[in-house]
């Protein structure tokens, strides 16, 4: 996860800019911390997925099957 204080300085930036008030420094700095901020969300929720099973109400598997593969090469990795 992004470090508190630099979630805090994107916020602040995300404000200022929504004011007007944002000099083209800050609006490099939230590009940056907004890419930073997207890598680590996507990657989080990558994760997440690949570790997800589907199972339906009668107690099948019903993972995709894409889902599976790279579950399956995901631990021949390891």
């Amino acid at each position: 996860m992004l470090e508190n204080h630099r979630l805090e300085r994107l916020n602040a930036l995300a404000a200022k800019k929504k004011s007007g008030a944002i000099s083209q420094s800050e609006l490099q700095e939230l590009k940056g911390l907004r890419e930073a901020y997207l890598k680590n969300f996507r990657s989080s929720f990558r994760k997440q997925v690949e570790n997800t099973k589907v199972i339906d109400p009668e107690g099948k598997d019903v993972t995709p099957k894409k889902l599976k593969r790279i579950q399956q090469d995901k631990n021949n990795k390891n």
